[in-house]
């Protein structure tokens, strides 16, 4: 038996000829290890917009994006022993994995690799269906694949933290971002200002690298103290072996040898978007300096319930634009334009 359930939707690569529609989806009955979540929040992530529009491979349409999901929970399996019915929940970027590789033993279950983990959308479950994601009214999920939202966190904030709010916090915690270490956040969009927040959080001293200072007031305010314009070639002869961290969170493609020498010894850049073109990387820019050069995806489930409890600890939320769903095509197109501070949320309740 299956549920139908109001979604928005691509039905193909998407642009102006193809905007994301009202449309609806089946939804599984409830299996004895599984939560039933009516979703009131989906967070807006750019993963969504390249996924949707066929730049990252593949794509089966029609496709419901969103993997930042917030609800509540609205019935549990027989055998399930984490949620109860009214629990404040969560559901990020994945919703299964094989559990028996040994990167899923140990907790990063985002690097499953037999075959990989199952994406909350577009891709094939273990029904042998497609997934369909957060645009939606509600998901049925496995309990071990979602987190518990802490009531001192909005669900409407909650939502962002599932995808930006881990993706940032997780190399933050592996790299030792803390007191005495001073971290660079490469762009503050949606990423960059958690990265800010949290690194801030974690008492570290945080630094902000943009194009430009229009954005230096907002940088200041989340948690920097100090900001920066790439555009400004000084920029690069002043903080030269300045950083511990840094953590880039814009696909552009940069000049590898300028940010690697903003390291210290023994430094890292940590790459979170995915440039579109390969970026040539130095090596003497590496070895005169025994620097790294890393990347980070997302965090697993364990250290993604770390980060909320962390985030509700510390007051960490994002800085968020509630649209409505019917809203979410417009919402595409400022982002592409970087008009938004800092993540669009969607109201589910007007799917």
């Amino acid at each position: 038996m299956t549920t139908t359930v109001n979604a928005y939707a691509a039905t193909a690569p998407w642009g102006s000829d193809a905007p994301l529609t009202r449309t609806t989806v089946e939804r599984r009955d409830v299996g004895p290890a599984e939560v039933a979540i009516d979703i009131k929040f989906a967070g807006i992530c750019h993963s969504d917009l390249h996924t949707v529009s066929g730049e990252w491979g593949d794509v089966t349409y029609p496709i419901v994006p969103g993997h930042e999901i917030a609800g509540v929970v609205t019935e549990v399996g027989s055998d399930v022993t984490k949620y109860a019915v009214g629990d404040h929940v969560g559901v990020g970027c994945f919703v299964d994995s094989c559990r028996e590789c040994d990167n899923c033993k140990s907790g990063e279950e985002q690097y499953c690799t037999n075959p990989g983990m199952i994406g909350t959308y577009n891709a094939i479950g273990r029904d042998g269906k497609p997934t369909q994601g957060g645009y939606s009214d509600a998901i049925v999920v496995d309990e071990n694949y979602v987190m518990r939202i802490p009531d001192s966190i909005p669900l409407d904030k909650a939502a962002p933290l599932l995808c930006a709010g881990i993706t940032t916090y997780s190399p933050l915690r592996h790299w030792g971002a803390g007191p005495g270490k001073r971290v660079a956040v490469i762009g503050l969009g949606g990423l960059g200002h958690l990265a800010v927040k949290i690194a801030k959080a974690l008492g570290a001293e945080v630094a902000v690298l943009s194009q430009s200072l229009k954005k230096m007031e907002d940088g200041l305010r989340l948690g920097a103290s100090e900001y920066y314009a790439t555009s400004d070639t000084d920029t690069f002869k002043k903080l030269r072996g300045s950083f511990d961290l840094i953590i880039n969170t814009v696909s552009a493609n940069l000049d590898m040898s300028d940010y690697l020498g903003l390291l210290k010894l023994d430094g890292t850049l940590v790459e979170l978007g995915m440039p579109e073109k390969p970026m040539p990387v130095p090596a003497g820019a590496l070895i005169f300096g025994r620097r790294s050069l890393s990347g980070s995806l997302i965090g697993g489930i364990a250290q993604t319930q770390e980060m909320l409890d962390f985030c509700a600890e510390h007051d960490v939320t994002p800085e968020i634009e509630v649209i409505d769903a019917s809203y979410v095509n417009e919402a595409y197109e400022r982002m592409l334009a970087s008009d938004v501070r800092y993540r669009f949320v969607i109201d589910n309740s007007t799917i």
